[in-house]
């Protein structure tokens, strides 16, 4: 085992035992170091490692925010690992729209019946947000991303919350990309408005198979759009 890595495998078994939490931080890179039998450099090096996974935050000088403390921020180290391994070109596009709909049609099957729940509320107002005459592209595409996550939190489920936060933050350039390349981008996010408010609708009236198989034709519609004028 490399040196931080016996840095990482302490800090995750304080965490399991309960013996650290957030909000509390880790102890002074001297001491971690001493009692690991590492360096302070190898100390630094994992400490970096558990800021990109969004496990701590890191502070300088005095004061509460001084130190390294633990935070609870899944999405941006799924987001951040998500962004990279696109990039290898090993994670198809599909195989992304195929995660989103078997997350979202669960969701929305979970969310039905509950009317009032605040995240649907919240997607309601991204929705009249994305109303809005002079809303361009991209201010678009990031209410849509929105409106999905908020789909999701629905459905109370925070691992499927955080995934779809995740790959909302992952594939944003590529989407925009996507939408770049469409023949009539006014006349597809007519149509997309149309589809989100169909969807939502489907979901206040609790009919969960209604709104998943609306949500799955949306997902899937938008990316086939999207292959049939890019070619890829």
């Amino acid at each position: 085992m490399s040196g931080y890595d016996a840095v990482l495998r302490h800090v995750e078994s304080e965490l399991t035992a309960g013996r650290l939490g957030v909000g509390e931080q880790l102890p002074a890179e001297r001491r971690l170091a001493e009692d690991l039998g590492v360096s302070r450099a190898t100390v630094r090096e994992a400490i970096r490692v558990l800021q990109a996974m969004g496990v701590v935050r890191s502070g300088v000088g005095s004061g509460p925010d001084a130190g390294t403390t633990v935070i609870a921020d899944p999405v941006n180290g799924l987001g951040a690992a998500l962004r990279l391994h696109l990039a290898t070109r090993r994670l198809p596009m599909a195989d992304l729209v195929g995660t989103r709909v078997m997350i979202e049609s669960h969701s929305v099957r979970a969310a039905a019946g509950n009317p009032d729940h605040p995240d649907l509320t919240r997607a309601a107002e991204l929705l009249a947000r994305m109303d809005a005459p002079d809303v361009d592209a991209r201010t678009f595409h990031r209410l849509d991303a929105d409106f999905h996550v908020a789909l999701t939190a629905a459905a109370g489920n925070a691992v499927n919350t955080a995934i779809m936060a995740a790959l909302r933050d992952a594939i944003h350039t590529t989407v925009l990309d996507a939408v770049r390349e469409l023949p009539d981008w006014s006349r597809t996010a007519v149509r997309l408005r149309r589809e989100h408010r169909s969807i939502l609708r489907a979901v206040r009236a609790g009919d969960g198979e209604l709104a998943a198989t609306r949500v799955t034709r949306h997902v899937e519609g938008f990316h086939r759009e999207w292959v049939r004028h890019s070619g890829r």
